[in-house]
This record gives structure tokens, sequence and C-alpha cells, in this order.
């Protein structure tokens, strides 16, 4: 169902995926050049977004008033009109144009998958309240500040007063540094459990043992705060590569089906998903007990280390591989 993730995403992903002060290189394109760029919406204004592809390479791409912009469509087309004010950071896509007089993507059309763009309007959803809430705590922060400057200013005017201001602004200081360091854990997330779920040849269904395994795994995160679960699925080589490829990405998403219809699992906890087909095997496919064990869905459970504090980080077993 949701495709495309990084553990980070989330992060993508999620990580908030603001331009920070880092060496994040802008590409500067060629006038009048035809360009096809993909890549994932890293920042955006009321004109423009940017877009960083799958080396960390930025491009800055125009959203002109008559860009086409829609959903991809399935296997008749007719993909549906999105607005160029509802892209959102987080969001997978192509953009195609030439390039302008200042080295961006003048856009004539942008494409993009109706689950990456439900995925990323979800993830924005939860991001932007929590990046007004950084911002406050860092304007308080900054008030808190300077009422610890006056403190310790007064401190050393008055007599005998000097140590127990000093002691009141240390208190200040670390009460300060301690929310600074919860609210940048808040997008730090960290693998809780790994699951694993294993497939007959050519079958998405989930055998009884597997469905067993997915309810300890809904119990588990019931009991957490600031969780996310990705859900990655994979292939044997039985078959044509292509094949392998969709019927990854089928098993992949009868665990989200069962994890929402039968334990009610929220779809804003569940992550991006995956279908490598017959990609990043754990056993060899040329003997029977490794193409059994590549027919397989992992199941990662994370939590977000600002929320939960005292987050245990379990090991990932053998068995969980």
């Amino acid at each position: 169902m949701f495709k495309r993730i990084s553990v980070f995403v989330l992060a993508l992903a999620i990580g908030s995926v603001t331009m920070l002060a880092q060496d994040v290189q802008l590409r500067n394109l060629a006038p009048g050049q035809k360009y096809k760029i993909k890549g994932v919406i890293v920042a955006q204004d009321d004109q423009s977004i940017v877009v960083r592809d799958s080396v960390g390479v930025d491009t800055k791409v125009i959203l002109s008033p008559g860009a086409s912009i829609k959903t991809k469509g399935g296997f008749f087309g007719g993909g549906d009109a999105v607005a160029a004010s509802q892209l959102v950071r987080g969001l997978s896509l192509e953009a195609e144009g030439r390039g302008d007089a200042s080295g961006a993507l003048a856009a004539t059309k942008i494409r993009f998958g109706k689950d990456d763009f439900r995925v990323a309007q979800s993830i924005d959803s939860r991001m932007s309240p929590a990046e007004a809430r950084i911002a406050e705590q860092e304007e308080n922060a900054k008030r808190v500040s300077g009422q610890i400057d006056e403190l310790m200013a007064i401190s050393n005017a008055a007599r005998g007063g000097a140590k127990a201001a000093q002691d009141t602004a240390d208190a200040a200081v670390a009460g300060v540094n301690a929310t600074n360091q919860r609210i940048s854990a808040l997008d730090d997330y960290v693998v809780q459990s790994t699951t694993t779920v294993n497939f007959r040849v050519n079958s998405s269904i989930l055998s009884p043992e597997a469905k067993q395994m997915l309810d300890e795994v809904a119990t588990a995160a019931n009991s957490l705060k600031g969780y996310v679960i990705e859900i990655t699925g994979f292939a044997s080589s039985d078959g044509s590569a292509a094949r392998n490829k969709v019927l990854s990405e089928r098993r992949a998403k009868a665990v989200i089906d069962y994890l929402v219809t039968t334990h009610n699992v929220p779809l804003r906890r569940i992550g991006q998903s995956y279908g490598f087909g017959e990609l990043q095997a754990v056993a060899d496919n040329s003997t029977l007990e490794g193409r059994e064990a590549n027919r397989r869905v992992e199941v990662k459970l994370l939590v977000s280390r600002g929320l939960n504090q005292n987050v245990e980080v379990r090991p990932v077993s053998n068995d969980d591989n």
C-alpha cells in the first residue's frame, strides 16, 4: 500500500525533512534543456519546491500556474488533478520540464502515486504540529535563557546571594537542555522489535502462524507511544524477477490489511511499505530451505525516542532475519 521508505523515513522521513545547514549540492540546470527529475520533496514555498534525488542532489522546481500536477493513473489512466498548494514535504514524485535562467527546473508536468500522496499528507499532518511545538519550545528556551542571564547579573551584584542565584541559574539551564534534548529526539525512531513472517510458493496468503505473530506485534504496539510499523516484502528466485517484485508487494499489503482490519492499527502508524522482490535475500536461493526463508515479510516496530524516554532498543536475533 505505501511504497519506498527508508527507516527513516521515515523519515523521511520523515525526520522533518527541512533544509538544514549541511553540505547539500544544488543542481544547476542548463537553460532550455529538457529534464526529468525523480526524488522526494524536502522543502517548499508558494511557488516552488526542492526535490532531492536518490544520490542526495537537490533540484529547485518552479511550479508555474500552467503545470500539470496529477496522481498517476491506474491501468486505464486518468489520474486526479492536485493543486500545487497540496504538495507536501516527503512526497516522492517525478517532475518534467526545462531548465530556466536561474538554473531551476520550470516544471510542465508532475506525477506521483496516490499511495505516496496519502502517506506524505499523513506524515505532514503529524510533523507540522511537531515542528510548531519545537519552534515554540525554542522561543521559550530563548526567553528562559534571557531570564537566566538576568538572574546571574543580579546574583553577581547582590551581597551574599551569589551562590544561591548561581544554583538557580544552573538548574534552569539543565531544565532547558533536557527539554531541548527531548524535542530533538521526537523524530529519532529506533527499532523496538523485528518480526519475520513467511509465505508459501507464489502465495501472499497469511498462514495461521503468521497471523499469530502479527497479533503479537499489534499487542506490543498498543503499549507504546509514538510508534511506527515498517513493512517490507520479499520473494525467492522462483519465477521471473518482475513477477516476484509484484508478489513481494502483495505480501506486504496482506500484512498491512491484517493489521488494519483485525487490530484497527491506524493508517498513520503504518510507514511506507515496499516490495523488494528477489533483492536482499537472506538465504541461498539455490536450496529449498533458502528459498523458503526468502519468501517473507519483515515487520519492524519502531518507536520515537523523544516520546519514549526509557525505550529499550532490542537486539535483532538471527531468527528475526
